[in-house]
């Protein structure tokens, strides 16, 4: 495939960096020049004085002589959405882009996938950006993260078994008519559009929100189709993620599941009327107009829910027991009890409860927070002792609540800084997923943290 990528133009350079079917070189005048294939803008280099320059597979990126990064081309995943600030090297690979800050950490935006933008903490010397992958070097050696990508014709066939071709006429420099294929450049599931929401619930990989008009927006990993299955239509006023499915209150109460349905999770009954969802591991719960609680799907450790009322009900995408909550505040579990999940404190009551991975937590009257289950990443012990708490929501060993100021407070496993979340701003709910959580700020916009593999994290989105 000739573009002309291997035909540079006259003149000195200082570096050159080649990428797909493009190429791009620093002048020694610190000015980018890029030759090749130009479909969509890789080889428009911004004018300006750079210190760097990386070519990528469908897009460019520049260091400038200040140390901003900037990068041209498409942007079908981000990768052209640098951050702010400082840094010392730029690095484009396919469908991402990593860059190395003066104290040595590593930001990486695009295409996270396969984890490729999730760089590890830590000092380095130096960042490269592959496919479906990234390497850095240290002092200690070389790390690498993300999925594989040793075999580039076979993960083009993957990602794109259909390869939809680009003619000249949406930019490309290339000879008149030309409709050579770029490799695989899909369209990734979409993040939410900006909107105001007013619930968010965040599952294993992927995550869901309620708009204040009643629909529904999912985003992040559709392995099951738990993302593109969302209904499209209709109005709801509840929302759960599950690991691999979802399911969604309707306005008129009747239950719509959609994803993986082995087992028959997402098989949500034809009649009847309920006021609540929630969605397990393998199975899913629903309470009745009548207050009573309803399963389905499969569960070795119960054949059926608790008896008697509720007025709430709890599972978790990775759960294998459910609580409800008793109109005397009362908590009645089912389900595996193998860490004390499934027995709350005797005489306890409680407002709201939220289950988690072989834990579980409640609100009390009061606002103040007790858990109960398993411990082995303090997801029990370090619940918040003090303060006043208005909401509570439990994930896979770890834990958010919404302060009665509307700031959050979250505790137990930090294995992507899921513990972390934002600082700033009030939030209305708070949702915790495997790796991630989710928050509705007071604007109705969504704010999430943690893992952002496959996007289940997408930066905040605004009304």
């Amino acid at each position: 495939l000739d573009f002309g990528q291997i035909e540079p133009p006259e003149g000195e350079f200082s570096a050159v960096s080649a990428g797909y079917l493009h190429a791009c070189g620093l002048r020694t005048t610190g000015e980018i020049a890029c030759w090749g294939r130009g479909s969509f803008g890789r080889t428009d280099a911004p004018a300006g004085v750079f210190t760097q320059v990386s070519a990528g597979t469908t897009h460019s990126c520049g260091l400038r002589e200040g140390g901003a990064v900037e990068c041209w081309g498409l942007n079908n995943f981000g990768q052209l959405d640098a951050p702010s600030g400082v840094f010392t090297q730029v690095s484009a690979g396919a469908w991402h882009s990593c860059g190395l800050r003066e104290s040595g950490a590593i930001e990486c935006w695009g295409d996270d996938r396969h984890d490729q933008s999730n760089a590890p903490p830590g000092r380095y010397l130096a960042v490269s950006a592959g496919m479906r992958h990234s390497c850095a070097l240290g002092s200690a050696g070389a790390r690498c993260w993300g999925g594989q990508d040793d075999r580039l014709p076979e993960l083009i066939a993957e990602l794109a078994p259909t390869t939809a071709t680009r003619s000249v006429a949406d930019g490309s420099s290339g000879a008149e008519g030309d409709t050579t294929p770029d490799p695989a450049t899909p369209t990734p599931t979409p993040t939410p559009t900006p909107t105001t929401f007013t619930a968010v619930s965040a599952g294993g990989a992927h995550s869901c929100a309620l708009r204040s008009t009643g629909t529904l927006d999912c985003w992040g990993y559709d392995n099951d189709m738990q993302v593109s299955n969302t209904p499209s239509s209709g109005t709801f006023t509840a929302i759960s993620a599950g690991q691999f499915h979802s399911c969604a209150l309707s306005s008129a109460g009747a239950i719509s599941c959609w994803g993986r349905n082995n087992n028959g999770r997402a098989t949500a009954p034809t009649s009847g009327t309920f006021t609540a969802v929630a969605t397990g591991s393998v199975f899913s719960c629903g309470l009745t107009s009548s207050g009573a609680a309803s399963c389905w799907g499969t569960n070795i450790y119960f054949t059926s829910p608790a008896s008697g009322t509720f007025t709430a009900i709890s599972a978790n995408h990775n759960s294998s027991h459910a609580c409800g909550l008793r109109s005397s505040g009362a908590v009645a579990c089912w389900g595996s009890d193998a860490s004390g999940q499934s027995t709350p404190p005797s005489g306890a009551t409680f407002t709201a409860i939220s289950v988690g991975s072989n834990f579980t937590c409640g609100l009390t009257g009061a606002g103040a927070i007790t858990c109960w289950g398993r411990d082995n990443h303090r997801q029990r012990a370090d619940a918040p002792s003090s303060g006043t708490f208005t909401a509570i929501s439990a994930g896979s060993s770890f834990a958010c609540a919404l302060t009665s100021a509307g700031a959050i407070s979250c505790w137990g496993r930090n294995s992507n800084s899921q513990v972390i979340a934002p600082s700033s701003g009030t939030f209305t709910a708070i949702s915790a997923g495997d790796t991630h959580a989710c928050a509705v700020r007071s604007d109705g916009a969504i704010t999430c943290w943690g893992n952002t593999g496959q996007g289940r994290a997408p930066a905040t989105r605004s009304p």
